[in-house]
């Protein structure tokens, strides 16, 4: 009798910790996805408010004066920009809905886990993808290809670069928030009493 209760004791002490482990990767989950949604919407911001005026003379003749022109970068010239932006969006708006979603649903059905597994997998594709793109045209826009004659921009758009180097590294830091989420998921679907 004694033998007993102490297992259904200890039992119900294992179901109490599982439960504790469950609600302990639940909140986290919720924290992760609230810092996810920040760092894409404010990565989206500063690609969205990216734009830089300069006036650079331009000489037409040694004999006359030179002539001023503005020139304007913009950060919807550049397609990996739009990408980027548009990338941020689409994490910022889903890690709110699944924030939303999983408030409601609390996360106890594994098919729901599985699907919100594979779209925050989604997500650290899209973003990853979009930094790398961002950062591929940063390098050029800051040294220059002297291969194929295209010039370095940076030093006449300063504040444009940094901040398109702002978004960029949001962006990443984003995306390895949305792969921690991964990792939180399948290790609570891994520990997810049967």
């Amino acid at each position: 009798m004694e033998v007993e209760r102490r297992s259904v004791k200890k039992g119900e002490e294992e179901e109490e910790d599982m439960n504790k482990n469950v609600m302990v990767n639940h909140m986290a989950q919720m924290g992760f996805r609230v810092l996810g949604f920040v760092l894409s919407l404010v990565a989206a911001i500063v690609v969205g408010l990216n734009k830089q005026s300069k006036v650079v003379p331009l000489t037409v003749s040694l004999n006359l004066p030179p002539l001023d022109y503005t020139l304007i970068a913009n950060w919807h010239y550049l397609s990996a920009l739009v990408y980027l932006l548009s990338t941020n969006v689409i994490a910022c708006s889903y890690s709110f809905l699944s924030f939303a979603f999983l408030l409601k649903n609390k996360n106890k059905d594994n098919i729901v886990a599985l699907l919100v597994i594979v779209l925050d997998t989604v997500m650290v594709a899209l973003l990853f993808s979009s930094s790398g793109a961002a950062a591929a045209v940063g390098v050029i826009a800051y040294h220059g290809n002297s291969h194929v004659q295209w010039n370095k921009v940076c030093d006449v758009y300063g504040r444009f670069c940094k901040q398109m180097a702002a978004s960029t590294v949001l962006s990443l830091a984003g995306a390895v928030v949305f792969m921690l989420l991964v990792v939180l998921a399948s290790v609570g679907l891994q520990k997810r009493p049967k």
